[in-house]
């Protein structure tokens, strides 16, 4: 098994990396937003809990989320889990270490995408994705071959987030670091810490990715 958690500010990148290591790897995404949707519409005593919470317009609460988590380390037939998302805080790092403990699993490593705020501000000023696939493209440094069509998929659903402009994103930053400053000290003095450059070529992020889970894994 290979657990990992991504870590990475708005348009790093952790999206993009995240879909090679399941198709290259065999991993399991678990995005945090993806499962509650899941549940919601699951039928299941968890999914039923999960629809009144999010009826009552209530947050979720951290023991959902981890009852979501333990219910697919469980269930997903996976060669390990990537955690997108998920832990936000340092209650959510303790509560996932304990689950992975009792699972009888653990964490291979916590890979911190970093990237340079400004060179991020204008990857993320032209950026639009298929709202079919996921792919995910850029005015300037990958358009579609041709205009206004996936080169992936076909589709022509292309889509631009509202939030995707330089001061939404600036606001989106620091909110990001604020959060996640402390967890990168928690994982760096647990010595589970690693750093790849989020702003390299996409094949050369996921090189230092795979170097990283390789050497992990090794060691």
């Amino acid at each position: 098994m290979t657990n990992i958690i991504l870590l990475g500010p708005p348009g790093a990148g952790k999206g993009t990396q995240a879909r090679r290591l399941v198709e290259e790897r065999g991993l399991v995404q678990l995005s945090t937003g993806d499962m509650l949707r899941e549940a919601r519409t699951s039928g299941t005593e968890m999914g039923k809990k999960v629809a009144a919470v999010m009826d009552r317009g209530d947050l979720v609460t951290d023991d959902i989320v981890i009852g979501l988590i333990e219910e697919k380390l469980k269930t997903a037939r996976a060669k390990g889990f990537i955690f997108d998302g998920f832990p936000r805080t340092l209650a959510q790092a303790d509560a996932l270490g304990a689950l992975l403990k009792r699972s009888g699993q653990e964490l291979d490593a916590v890979i911190e995408m970093r990237v340079d705020d400004e060179a991020l501000v204008d990857r993320i000023s032209g950026r639009y994705t298929c709202g079919n696939c996921g792919e995910v493209y850029h005015d300037r440094t990958k358009p579609t071959a041709k205009p206004g069509v996936c080169d992936v998929c076909g589709s022509t659903d292309l889509r631009r987030r509202a939030d995707d402009n330089a001061e939404s994103l600036k606001q989106r930053l620091m909110e990001y670091y604020k959060k996640t400053s402390p967890l990168m000290g928690y994982y760096y003095a647990a010595g589970e810490l690693f750093t790849v450059d989020g702003l390299a070529d996409i094949d050369a992020v996921a090189k230092s990715i795979a170097d990283v889970l390789d050497r992990a894994k090794g060691a």
